[in-house]
């Protein structure tokens, strides 16, 4: 067994379960919903600055699916390169780097503007990365 493979592995598994769960609040059920309905509403009214053919509400439901999308490809990606090829990751400084950064990209976005669960999940997925990383090149 690869132990670093499985440290990255295991980061990359919190980033698939948080994108996956922000996926299925984004299409079922309330709890990305405004607690008040009238934003709503408002939301589905009013188109950005930037173009009248869309909505807040629809670029809303857009920028949370695709923010979703981004976690799980991350997940799939790196949890596969862990387990099924930890040398060309470990081995490849482009692979190993982009996952860092990108994972490191999460913390500012995580601490300004989520809320604690993924907040930790984020950095618990950090850990486990550079935990692999490390054990991959001593």
């Amino acid at each position: 067994m690869n132990i670093p493979g499985v440290l990255v592995a295991a980061g990359a598994l919190i980033m698939l379960a948080l994108g996956t769960a922000h996926l299925v609040f984004t299409f079922f059920g309330p709890k990305l919903l405004p607690r008040d309905p009238s934003l709503i509403e408002h939301m589905k009214a009013v188109s950005p600055v930037i173009t009248r053919e869309t909505t807040i509400w629809r670029a809303w439901i857009g920028f949370n699916a695709t923010h979703s999308y981004s976690a799980m490809l991350f997940g799939l990606v790196w949890g596969y390169l862990g387990l099924a090829w930890p040398e060309l990751l470990f081995g490849s400084a482009f692979l190993s780097g982009l996952g860092l950064v990108t994972l490191l990209a999460y913390i500012p976005l995580g601490r300004l503007y989520f809320f604690s669960l993924p907040f930790r999940g984020i950095l618990l997925a950090n850990a486990l990365y550079v935990s692999g990383l490390v054990l991959a090149h001593t």
